[in-house]
């Protein structure tokens, strides 16, 4: 197996994508400008008029009246997971607590937790870290996951640097420290500003996959970004560093940032796209799932298995996701 083929192999069983420690927003309140880099959750609350949310053309064969599967997932999988309880949920319920309600999403470690706990009965997330899986271990808890979507983990830099393709090897070199001047990559001469999430979180671990046993290089405290749009502020245009990159998942980087100073670098020639996902042909691709504990109750069973139908699958594709199916 060459190092190709390793990497996709561990970074479809590492693909610990969404853990994004993003605090939703609220609207604003007066006329400020916005940066463009916040992520504002509420724009995706179900039921809410003028929302965000992917709709189906007809109602959904599936409606719900009670007992209804209490969630919590990732930040960039809300958007995805409200147009499901946007479809099958009775609109009389409270929707607006992203912390406590019936529908919140928490960030990926907090919600791993509440799942072990026993707070949820479903999590969106990737797939868990070993240290979650320990945990649920602890307590004679094992893991269902579901794999239900596909995104991808994609670097970014400036519009203005001249690079638009990045090898594995190259990846591995700028965040090892090996490689440290955009000329090294066939860009200009200028040095490389590296952009980090902090460990544990889900694009750093994705990062170490990539890296395999090569270590990272630990890099200055201002450059760890603790949100994820932090990074995108920090190498877009109007921070004046053309020399930096970062990273994120495609959805993210796409339709909840959207930035239009930065651009995505190509991974060995191949584009991050919708069809190079779906057929793996971008080597950074992988599957994100829902979770249960295995002690689903009737009504999370169907909740599950409508996900994975036509409706469902309709609604991640139409959110910006790759679907499964």
């Amino acid at each position: 197996m060459n190092v190709n083929q390793k990497i996709q192999v561990l970074f479809r069983v590492m693909f610990c994508s969404f853990i994004l420690t993003s605090c939703p927003k609220e609207p604003p309140i007066d006329n400020t400008p916005s940066i463009g880099h916040e992520v504002e959750l509420w724009r995706y609350i179900p039921f809410n008029a003028g929302n965000k949310l992917a709709v189906l053309p007809k109602n959904a064969s599936l409606q719900f009246l009670g007992d209804l599967p209490r969630l919590d997932g990732a930040t960039a999988l809300y958007p995805v997971y409200a147009s499901f309880v946007q479809a099958t949920y009775p609109s009389t319920e409270n929707y607006n607590d992203y912390s406590i309600g019936i529908v919140k999403t928490t960030t990926t470690p907090r919600a791993f937790t509440n799942l072990i706990n026993g707070d949820v009965d479903i999590i969106f997330c990737a797939a868990p870290s070993q240290e979650q899986i320990s945990m649920a271990a602890e307590k004679d808890i094992t893991f269902t996951l579901t794999p239900i979507g596909r995104d991808a983990f994609v670097f970014f830099v400036n519009k203005s640097n001249p690079v638009n393709n990045l090898t594995i090897e190259q990846i591995q070199g700028i965040y090892s420290g090996n490689i440290t001047n955009w000329d090294e990559v066939g860009g200009s001469s200028s040095e490389i500003l590296a952009y980090q999430r902090p460990p544990n979180s889900g694009s750093q671990t994705a990062l170490e996959s990539i890296m395999e046993e090569i270590p990272i290089i630990n890099p200055p405290v201002d450059r760890v970004k603790e949100e994820m749009g932090m990074i995108f502020e920090y190498v877009a245009a109007y921070r004046n560093h053309g020399n930096a990159i970062g990273y994120s998942f495609l959805f993210f980087t796409t339709e909840m940032i959207n930035s239009n100073e930065i651009k995505l670098l190509s991974i060995n020639g191949v584009s991050p796209t919708r069809e190079t996902i779906q057929t793996g042909e971008y080597i950074f691709s992988g599957s994100f799932y829902a979770i249960t504990t295995g002690n689903e109750t009737e009504n999370t069973k169907k909740f599950i298995e409508w996900i994975l139908s036509e409706e469902g699958q309709y609604l991640i594709e139409k959110t910006g996701y790759v679907p499964i199916k």
